[in-house]
């Protein structure tokens, strides 16, 4: 376990979490400052870890990055967290909880097909004030709660910056 980075342990707490990150917009030059700030922490914390950045609105890519050692198994988990995302309007961390809380299996009670739906950690989403979920960040690579840490912590510096 990475003791640097930490996901949060309850549905509550993650809901916590998105409403602390509300952008003022999404830009492509926020997106590449976005994922730079996860790349950067990825090789501080994780080192020697492949793991596949994917930041995009609605409607297309905005940034995109693999490393090497990554590949096409990580494009699918991106795909199928980004669609939990995009679903349910909340991290993908955060519905896994949600349906670990209430003893529910997400696949049977929701009936979506597994091959493109996973409520796994990783997928997170990019709220713009007064427009809500206008994109999403996927992190893959790693556990599932890493994933979720490591986009979220990303996210924070560069808000911080």
């Amino acid at each position: 376990m990475n003791k640097a980075l930490k996901a949060p342990a309850t549905a509550a707490e993650c809901a916590d979490e998105e409403a602390s990150f509300v952008l003022e917009g999404l830009t492509a030059v926020d997106a590449k400052g976005i994922g730079l700030s996860i790349l950067e922490l990825a090789s501080s914390l994780v080192p020697g870890r492949p793991v596949a950045i994917q930041l995009e609105t609605d409607e297309h890519p905005l940034f995109v990055y693999f490393m090497d050692g990554t590949g096409a198994g990580n494009v699918d988990w991106i795909t199928k967290k980004k669609n939990v995302t995009r679903k349910f309007d909340r991290s993908s961390w955060r519905v896994r909880l949600e349906f670990l809380e209430r003893n529910a299996d997400f696949q049977s009670e929701t009936g979506l097909d597994p091959e493109l739906f996973r409520a796994e950690g990783g997928a997170v989403p990019l709220n713009v004030r007064g427009k809500g979920r206008v994109g999403t960040l996927i992190v893959s690579g790693l556990q599932g709660w890493e994933d979720h840490a490591l986009a979220v912590r990303g996210l924070e510096q560069w808000l911080a910056l």
